[in-house]
C-alpha cells in the first residue's frame, strides 16, 4: 500500500512498484490508509508523513496495533530529516526511512531487503506456528525424566531431533542430549535444586540453550521443563524445539540491516562531497550585487532549486531562477546545465530570448524524457531604465511598489525548459516599462506558496500579500522568512522554497 495525499507522487510509485512484480493500492491520508488496511493483508506499507486528516505516524501505530504479531514492514518517506523526525517515525513502529524525493535506486535495493525478510519472517511465523501445533498435540519433542536424572519417556520427534532411536536413550542421564559444560554439571545442579535450591530452568519460561545431536554436533534449542509428582515420585517433562532454522533467519535479517546502514552510511558520505561541489558552483560576484535580494531554503541537503546572476560586458544584469523536476540530487544535477550554460553566456550580452532558447537547447539534449527545468529569468538596462521577463512554467512574477503593494502578476506564457524544441514564439520575453522608485519584481518557486503546515495548510498568495505590505524594498525578504516560519511552525518545508526581490530601474 502507498500512502501519499500528492496524487503525483502515488502515481510514480504506483508505475515504478508494479514494473517490480507488487501488487499496489493507494490512500490519500492515514485515515484512508488505515480503513485500507483494516480489510486487506498488505505485506508492505510505503507510508508519506505529512498528510492531512491523519499525519503517517499515527496511521503506521494503528496500522501497527492491526497486525498485532504479524509483521508488516512500513518505510517512510519524508522530505522531513531531522534526527527527532527519524526517532519519531521508528517509534510509531516505522521499519525503515527513505527521504524525499525518493531515490528510486536505493527503493528498489530496501524493496529487495525487504522482500527477503518478509520471506524470512513468514517462513519464521510459519515454523513457529507448525511447532506450536506439534507441542498442541505432543508431537514436539517431548522427554520426560525421574529425579536422578535418568530418561523415562521419549517422542518420536525427541529421536528425530537428536538422532538417537528410543531405545538408546531410555534409562540414559539425559545429559547425553547435552553439549559441555552442561552434561558434566547437570546431576549437581539437580541435586541442589531437589534439595531446596533456587530453580534455574524447571518451572521457567522457555529458554535458549544449546543440544547435541548423536552425532557430536551442536544446535540451538527452545526449552521449558516442568515438574509433576507420578505415584509420590517427583519427574520432570520437557519440551524441546529445534531453533536452527529460526537463529538462522534472524542471522540473515541482522545481516540485510548491516548492509542497508553500509548503504546508507556511503550514501550520505558521497551526497555530502556533491553538496560541497554545487556551492562551490552557486556562488558568483553577480548574487553579491547590490540591487539583488534573495533567500533559498532547499527541502533537503540538496535544492533543486537554482539562483544565478551575472553583469554582461556591457553592464545589463542578467538574473535566473530555476526550479528542477523534484528535489534533492536528482534536482540539483537537472538544473547544473542551466548554471554553467547561463554564466557562459550572459558576459556576452546577448537578448534574453536567445539566452534562454540556448539553455533550452542544451537541456533537451542533457536531459532525461520526464526530466525538466522550470524558469524565471530577467534582464535589466539600467540605462535605458527598461527589464525583459521570460517565464516558463513558473508562479506568476509579482511587481510590487514601494510601499510593498502587488500592482501586476505576470504569469508564465511558456513551457518550461528542455521540453520541446524553441522557435521565435517561445523566446518571447515581457517588457516592463521604467517602474517609480522603491518598486522591485518578486521571483518565486512554487515551494513557497505550497509550504503546508502542521494542519495541512498551504502559505499561499494572501499570506505573501499580508507579509509584503507596508514593508520597506530592504526588509521584504526578512519578512517573507518570518512570515513561512511562523506559519510552518517546527515544521519543514516539503519542497525547496526560493524567493528573489530585484531592485528595478527608474526612469532617467
Amino acid at each position: 500500500m502507498v500512502v501519499d495525499d500528492t496524487a503525483t507522487n502515488r502515481q510514480i510509485l504506483a508505475v515504478f512498484l508494479k514494473k517490480l512484480g507488487h501488487v499496489v493500492e493507494l490512500a490519500e491520508d492515514g485515515a484512508q490508509a488505515v480503513a485500507l488496511f483494516s480489510s486487506k493483508p498488505f505485506d508492505l506499507v510505503i507510508m508519506d508523513v505529512m498528510m492531512p486528516v491523519m499525519d503517517g505516524y499515527e496511521a503506521t501505530r494503528r496500522i501497527k496495533a492491526i497486525c498485532g504479531e504479524r509483521w508488516v514492514p512500513v518505510i517512510f518517506l519524508s522530505a522531513l530529516d531531522k534526527d527527532e523526525n527519524l526517532v519519531t517515525g521508528l517509534d510509531a513502529g516505522g521499519d525503515d526511512y527513505l527521504p524525499k524525493p525518493v531515490n528510486f535506486v536505493v527503493l528498489e535495493a530496501k524493496l529487495r531487503s525487504l522482500s527477503r525478510a518478509i520471506a524470512l519472517r513468514r517462513e519464521l511465523e510459519e515454523s513457529r506456528a507448525f511447532s506450536q501445533a506439534i507441542t498442541d498435540n505432543l508431537v514436539d519433542a517431548i522427554v520426560i525424566i525421574n529425579e536422578h536424572g535418568l530418561i523415562e519417556a521419549v517422542n518420536p520427534a525427541c529421536c528425530r531431533i537428536f538422532g538417537f532411536p528410543e531405545s538408546e536413550m531410555l534409562g540414559r542421564n539425559v545429559s547425553i542430549l547435552m553439549p559441555e559444560p552442561w552434561r558434566s554439571t547437570h546431576d549437581g545442579y539437580m541435586a541442589r535444586y531437589l534439595s531446596g535450591g533456587i530453580p534455574r530452568i524447571i518451572g521457567m519460561s522457555s529458554r535458549e540453550l544449546e543440544g547435541v545431536h548423536k552425532d557430536g554436533s551442536v544446535f540451538p534449542i527452545s526449552l521449558s521443563v516442568s515438574e509433576f509428582r507420578d505415584k509420590g515420585r517427583r519427574m520432570f517433562v520437557g519440551a524441546l524445539r529445534d531453533i536452527t532454522q529460526q537463529k538462522r533467519a534472524e542471522q540473515t535479517l541482522r545481516e540485510n540491516a548491516a548492509t542497508l546502514q553500509v548503504y546508507h552510511d556511503d550514501r550520505e558520505a558521497e551526497n555530502h562531497l556533491a553538496a560541497e561541489i554545487l556551492d562551490q558552483l552557486m556562488r558568483r560576484p553577480g548574487l553579491i550585487d547590490p540591487s539583488l535580494h534573495y533567500w533559498m531554503s532547499p527541502a533537503t541537503n540538496f535544492s533543486g532549486d537554482i539562483v544565478a546572476a551575472a553583469r554582461a560586458n556591457d553592464g545589463r544584469y542578467y538574473v535566473l531562477l530555476a526550479d528542477a523536476t523534484g528535489h534533492g540530487l536528482a534536482a540539483a544535477i537537472s538544473v547544473l546545465p542551466v548554471l554553467t550554460l547561463f554564466y557562459d553566456i550572459v558576459e556576452f550580452g546577448l537578448p534574453l530570448g536567445r539566452v534562454i532558447a540556448k539553455i533550452n537547447s542544451q537541456l533537451r539534449v542533457a536531459l532525461p524524457v520526464g526530466r525538466f527545468v522550470c524558469c524565471s529569468c530577467l534582464c535589466i538596462d539600467a540605462r535605458q531604465a527598461h527589464t525583459e521577463l521570460w517565464l516558463g512554467g513558473m508562479p506568476a512574477a509579482l511587481l510590487i511598489d514601494g510601499n510593498g503593494k502587488i500592482v501586476r502578476e505576470i504569469a508564465s506564457a511558456h513551457l518550461p525548459l528542455g521540453i520541446d524544441d524553441f522557435d521565435w514564439r517561445k523566446s518571447a520575453t515581457e517588457s516592463l516599462p521604467p517602474q517609480p522608485a522603491g518598486s522591485q519584481l518578486l521571483l518565486m518557486s512554487d515551494g513557497l506558496t505550497e509550504a503546508r503546515n502542521a494542519a495541512g495548510e498551504e502559505f499561499g498568495m494572501a499570506r505573501l500579500q499580508a507579509a509584503l505590505a507596508g514593508v520597506s524594498p530592504a526588509q521584504r525578504i526578512s519578512a517573507l522568512q518570518d512570515a513561512v516560519h511562523q506559519h510552518l511552525g517546527e515544521l519543514a518545508p516539503h519542497d525547496d522554497v526560493t524567493v528573489v526581490l530585484v531592485d528595478l530601474p527608474i526612469a532617467p
